[in-house]
């Protein structure tokens, strides 16, 4: 891999900021918001900013990124997509449960739901993050879909991830910030309270993870390289993807190879023997 260093550097850094974020919401709905329950109070309400950091932001961002990482290049192109698959499955449990906390607390404070721009832009978020979910496994995942779909949609598959990772950080910067405002009463978040200038620095980690994702998710030398040699599963009336068919064409040619050497050797011994019998019969 190229810039090894910096690469190990930036996803050391990006771990770290991601699960820093999480501990900083268990700290902020513990320590400044009653902790976290499932009885339509508050305390459910905490469960939303929890879960959508934890599962829509930090574990995306693992599984956008866990392609790159170069000691699972060993690892066999379909193991890496069940990964990517399940990671981001765990995200989007995690943030059906987290809507689940929102609408029933806003249900039984009798509290409108879906007006505010960050509950629109968060909706949105999660419908496309199912969809997107839902054709990266019939598409790429199932050994069903044509090579030539697959080619076609693969840039289109990154880039909406992509953006959508980037949608999911704006959206809960709005969602704290909004949580703030209504909260901070006496005194206001205006005055720059305690919970005030905790909350702003999760943002910032939020946003500097975001950055550290997107940076290593676009950097085209860090990209999982082709396999060679490997034959894989082919969907059903398709060839291989990628240099899948030139790796089963080297696989025949060293096949075909390997059985003319076995035969070469095989005619030796049989001529050695041939010549020993010759040599025995002459004496």
């Amino acid at each position: 891999m190229e810039d090894y260093g910096r690469f190990l550097a930036l996803l050391v850094s990006a771990l770290l900021v991601g699960f820093v974020s999480v501990i900083f919401s268990l700290v902020w709905v513990f320590h400044y918001r009653e902790g976290l329950s499932w009885d339509g109070s508050p305390r459910e309400f905490n469960w939303h900013p929890v879960l959508m950091i934890t599962g829509f932001v930090f574990i995306q961002g693992i599984a956008i990124i866990v392609y790159r990482l170069p000691w699972t290049w060993k690892c066999s192109k379909l193991l890496m997509k069940f990964i990517h698959a399940g990671l981001n499955t765990i995200a989007m449990i995690l943030a059906i449960v987290s809507m689940v906390a929102v609408f029933e607390y806003h249900n039984a404070r009798n509290i409108p739901n879906m007006y505010s721009l960050h509950s629109w832009i968060g909706l949105t978020a999660v419908i496309f993050y199912s969809l997107q979910l839902f054709l990266g496994f019939a598409v790429f995942l199932l050994p069903f879909a044509p090579v030539t779909l697959r080619a076609a949609l693969m840039p289109i598959h990154v880039y909406s991830g992509l953006t959508i990772f980037a949608t999911v950080i704006a959206t809960a910067l709005m969602g704290i910030t909004e949580k703030l405002i209504f909260s901070l009463k006496n005194p206001a978040y205006s005055a720059s309270p305690p919970e005030a200038t905790f909350v702003n620095c999760l943002g910032l980690l939020l946003v500097i993870y975001g950055a550290l994702i997107l940076w290593m998710a676009s950097r085209p030398h860090w990209k999982r390289p082709p396999e060679e040699n490997v034959k894989v599963l082919r969907p059903i009336g398709g060839t291989p993807e990628g240099t899948e068919a030139e790796s089963t064409m080297t696989d025949g040619s060293n096949a075909d190879k390997s059985d003319l050497r076995v035969t070469s050797e095989a005619a030796r011994k049989q001529n050695l023997k041939f010549d020993e019998a010759g040599q025995r019969s002459t004496m």
